[in-house]
């Protein structure tokens, strides 16, 4: 496998093939048998996935990937010419179904910088690429609302290997699945994670200290909203895999997402949904205002009715979400028909595993849905999300780097599939991990506004961030060796994320 190359004859001519499947496999089979080989993707892997409004999709070895790294000189140009090189002639897709071969993949939240260079002083320390898309001509779905399973592929002009074979193997993972015993992943009191010993990249005093900064531009008139992050840094043995199936079970959300490679993974829990796009409608369902939610124990369920409501309640929530709702409307605008924007369901209070979110829906009917640089247009237009800068979109994105240390890679980016039909679905890579070198990094943060409470909003990220270090923390016991304790891997984390609030052990 390599990276695309830079010139194609193409376009290659395809046709979609999907054939139905009877298994025994779970869905948390599939994703530890297909999400521990190089390069495969999972998408949802769950019950509660909404991924194609219900559909999972597992994807082993692809044909190709594009890899732009920071120093690509024309990214999106790339981009360009990679989805220019595959024409879709006819499909055969099962109903409800949206994916009809593609690409999966993801942004990075820096790619921004290609977009609109806003001179942030955050330092690049991982090895985390602008654009990874990788393009897969043979897949399992998993339909969660009737348990259908279907195997799909693509049959290509002057493709070595038919499509019946790739049917074939498709079916041939589906049976090793059948016979892979997985380990359970072990439960963990999420509210009693202790986060005080996990190194991070600001202190409490500097995150406190970068909201009150970011309250003072408020007050200035310099900008509305911004949304700050930090990053916790803990040491990581254990399969990505496996942590996707510890979040799917303990934590799941509607837009998770596994991303192996030979050099990183990306572990997605995202709730939000940044981008879809079908039939030339686009839509978009920004995420503003947290509150927690407790899993059991005594008091639970009086708590989370009173969180609810306080969620419900909150003013500064939902000018919040108001301020970023009007943003996104106004990208939206830049790709849309006049007058086809519409706010389809401007609040309502979701609820998740671990936490309450106030959620708004945008919709429009894109001007150009299909042609050259149909992508580029909509990513000029909409990228990064507004939920994850604040506004207005580049004075927030240029505070964030000033303020926050280090480069955010994928989180805050997108994670998702770009269809060959000219559909895509996008999450905003919130909830992530970016695991490499044995290490995981997690970052959270949230929006800051005139009114935000410093400490409020340190806790919230707090919040945030315990699910996913809780992930860590129970797949790791499983994976230690006998006779060395998981908090003493603290040895593998690198020398420049050993920045801590506490003593510098990994976790707890």
């Amino acid at each position: 496998m390599g990276k695309a190359p830079i010139n194609s004859p193409g376009p290659i001519v395809c046709r979609v093939c999907y054939e139905p499947a009877r298994t025994l496999a779970t869905p948390a089979a599939l994703t530890a048998c297909i999400g521990r080989e190089p390069d495969s993707i999972v998408l949802g892997g769950h019950a509660a996935s909404k991924w194609m409004g219900g559909w999972s999709l597992w994807t082993p070895q692809p044909r190709h990937v594009l890899e732009c790294s920071p120093d690509h000189p024309d990214p999106l140009g790339a981009l360009n010419q990679e989805l220019a090189r595959y024409r879709l002639e006819a499909r055969d897709t099962p109903s409800g179904c949206s994916f009809c071969g593609g690409w999966l993949g993801f942004f990075s939240y820096d790619l921004g910088d290609a977009l609109e260079p806003v001179g942030s002083r955050a330092r690049r320390d991982l090895d985390c690429p602008w654009i990874r898309l990788a393009f897969c001509d043979r897949w399992i779905a998993w339909d969660h609302r009737s348990d259908a399973v279907w195997l799909g592929a693509l049959q290509m002009d002057d493709d070595p290997t038919p499509v019946a074979v790739k049917l074939a193997e498709m079916r041939t993972l589906l049976d090793q699945a059948e016979r892979t015993t997985i380990a359970a992943v072990p439960a963990i009191a999420i509210d009693q994670v202790r986060l005080d010993h996990v190194p991070c990249n600001m202190s409490r005093t500097q995150y406190v200290r970068a909201v009150t900064n970011i309250r003072r531009s408020v007050h200035d008139g310099d900008v509305y909203q911004v949304n700050l992050s930090q990053r916790f840094t803990c040491a990581c043995p254990a399969a990505p895999a496996d942590l996707l199936r510890w979040q799917n079970q303990y934590n799941p959300s509607p837009y998770a997402a596994l991303v192996q490679t030979r050099r990183f993974a990306v572990v997605s829990a995202s709730p939000e949904l940044f981008l879809a796009v079908s039939g030339g409608r686009i839509i978009t369902r920004p995420i503003k205002g947290t509150r927690r939610r407790r899993l059991g124990g005594p008091g639970a369920d009086a708590h989370n009715r009173r969180t609810w409501k306080e969620l419900w309640a909150s003013e500064k929530d939902r000018a919040e979400l108001t301020m970023i709702v009007d943003l996104e409307r106004n990208d939206l605008a830049r790709v849309c028909v006049p007058g086809t924007r519409t706010v389809v369901q401007r609040r309502v209070i979701e609820e998740y595993a671990t936490v309450y979110h106030g959620v708004a829906t945008i919709a429009g009917q894109l001007a150009r849905p299909h042609g050259p640089g149909w992508l580029e247009d909509i990513l000029r237009a909409t990228f990064p999300g507004g939920s994850i800068t604040g506004a207005p979109k580049i004075r927030a994105r240029q505070i964030i780097g000033q303020l926050e240390p280090t480069c955010r890679g994928v989180y805050t980016g997108a994670i998702g599939w770009i269809g060959l039909d000219d559909t895509l679905e996008l999450n905003v890579a919130i909830r992530t991990l970016f695991i490499q070198g044995g290490v995981a990094y997690i970052q959270t943060g949230g929006g800051i506004i005139a009114d935000s409470d410093p400490d409020e909003e340190y806790e919230e990220a707090l919040t945030k961030a315990r699910a996913l270090v809780a992930g860590v923390e129970a797949i790791c016991r499983v994976a230690e060796r006998p006779g060395r304790p998981w908090a003493a891997l603290g040895s593998q984390v690198p020398a420049g994320q050993r920045k801590e609030r506490g003593h510098g052990r990994p976790c707890p």
